[in-house]
Formats: C-alpha cells, sequence, structure tokens
C-alpha cells in the first residue's frame, strides 16, 4: 500500500511538558486506521501537528510525498486533509446548509467562504447530498446552535465530507454520543472508506476502533508504543499495562482485552 499522510520523528513540548517524543505514524492510503493510548498520551496534540494546528519542535509532516510541516490548517485543508474536532466547531449562528456551504470553500480561506454572498446551485446540491448522506438534510435551515451534541457530530462530519478531503482525521467521532448514533457513524466510515477515503481515527471507545479499523498504533507518554492488527492489539501486554499505568482504569484496559 501506499503512504499517504505521515508524521516522522515529531518532538512537541508545552513548557516543561513534552507532549511528544520522537513519535511516527503512518496512514496507508485506503485505509481506516486507528490511534488509540491512555489519556494524556498526546494523540490530540499529533493531530494538531498533522493539521498545522500546532507547529512541532522537530520532526516532519507529509502528505502525498509533500512536506507540510510548516503549512496553516486552511492550506493543509484546501491539499485535501480534513478533520473533526473532540469538541465539535460549527458556526452556531448560521444555519446547518450555511455551514455546509463555507466548507465546499476548500479553496478559500474560511473567512471568505463564511462571508460569500451566494453560492452556486451545484455547491448547494452537493452540501444537501451529504447532509442527507448523514440523516440530517431535514435539518437543513435550522440554525446550528439549535442542534443537539449528537447532531452536531453528524454536522461536523458532513462539512469535512463536502469539501471531498483525500484523508480524513477523525477526533474521538463516537465520544460523547448514544450507541445507535456510534453504529450510525460507523457504518459511513465503512461506506466511505469503500469509495476510496482513508480514515486515522483517535478514540477511546475500544469496540468501536476494534471492530472499524484496519491497523491500530498505540501511544504511550507521547511516544509510539506498539503498531498492528487490532486483533494483535487487543492482547498486547505491553498496550494493558499502559492503559493500566497511564491512570486509566481497569475497565479501559477490559476493553483493550475483549474489544
Amino acid at each position: 500500500m501506499t503512504t499517504l499522510l505521515s508524521a516522522q520523528g515529531i518532538s512537541r513540548a508545552f513548557g516543561g511538558v513534552k507532549a511528544l517524543n520522537l513519535c511516527s505514524l503512518d496512514v496507508e492510503k485506503g485505509s481506516i486506521t486507528g490511534l488509540i493510548g491512555p489519556n494524556g498520551s498526546g494523540k490530540t496534540t499529533l493531530f494538531n501537528v498533522m493539521t498545522g494546528y500546532v507547529k512541532p519542535d522537530a520532526g516532519k509532516v507529509f502528505f502525498d510525498g509533500q512536506d507540510v510541516t510548516n503549512a496553516r490548517p486552511d492550506d493543509v485543508f484546501a491539499r485535501g486533509i480534513g478533520r473533526t474536532f473532540q469538541l465539535t466547531r460549527i458556526f452556531g449562528r448560521i444555519s446547518v446548509l450555511e455551514n455546509m456551504l463555507v466548507a465546499t470553500q476548500r479553496d478559500e480561506s474560511w473567512l471568505r467562504g463564511l462571508t460569500r454572498s451566494k453560492s452556486s446551485k451545484e455547491e448547494v446540491a452537493a452540501a444537501m447530498e451529504w447532509l442527507d448522506f448523514v440523516g440530517i438534510a431535514r435539518l437543513a435551515d435550522l440554525q446550528a446552535e439549535a442542534l443537539s451534541y449528537g447532531q452536531r457530530k453528524l454536522l461536523e462530519l458532513a462539512y469535512v465530507l463536502v469539501a471531498d478531503p483525500d484523508v480524513i482525521l477523525l477526533d474521538e467521532p463516537a465520544g460523547g454520543v448514544n450507541l445507535t448514533l456510534i453504529n450510525q457513524i460507523a457504518e459511513k466510515i465503512r461506506t466511505l472508506n469503500k469509495d476510496g477515503k482513508t480514515f486515522l481515527i483517535v478514540e477511546h471507545n475500544m469496540e468501536f476502533v476494534m471492530n472499524l479499523c484496519d491497523s491500530v498504533t498505540v501511544m504511550h507518554q507521547g511516544a509510539n508504543l506498539v503498531s498492528g492488527l487490532p486483533a494483535d492489539i487487543r492482547r498486547n501486554p505491553l498496550v494493558l499495562d499502559a492503559y493500566l499505568g497511564g491512570g486509566e482504569d481497569e475497565e479501559a484496559s477490559e476493553e483493550v482485552a475483549h474489544g
């Protein structure tokens, strides 16, 4: 397989705390890759480095063979790397559809997209198609701040998809939502992956990760601990030790073990 997105030897400190320590990660084209680890292991920091929100102290990020280490977030997005956030980031005071129309402007800055006076019929049609795909097209005219937390998760996913990125980074897509919605999100990811989309997923829900991902990388104390197939990760003693030693409770390690 071809490596589409790669972080190589990434280090990043905040004050005296080393959040990432020579961390590396490869995301193969067409894969669903999981990124797990105890709280504070550096997963979201790595996401932020890979998408331009945090600059590394050392190391490089490559996308499709190009060095994007120092690219701004809007440039990273324009190149074809889409992401969601652990806490959803939407424009609450405009409608659901208007949020989507901002995202259609992948080659423009988000501010220019937000202030655009008119979108084309094709852009509106594409936005509605993705809202329908995630199941919230009926809410298109609703002000986004009125959405439930689960609906905001779906809007953020649709927001990323309408820009047609080559790789999609999802930060806690199953976090804080009910089982029915978790299953719905998993099914949408599988459908998109079959159509050629590449995913990198940070998630605490081990059943979600183990049942969905092709490969899983485990982080611990800002560094790579182990990578492999979900079945191998599930029974790796180093992973169980990391969760127990990293402040996670015994139930969390049981989730890793039994997925």
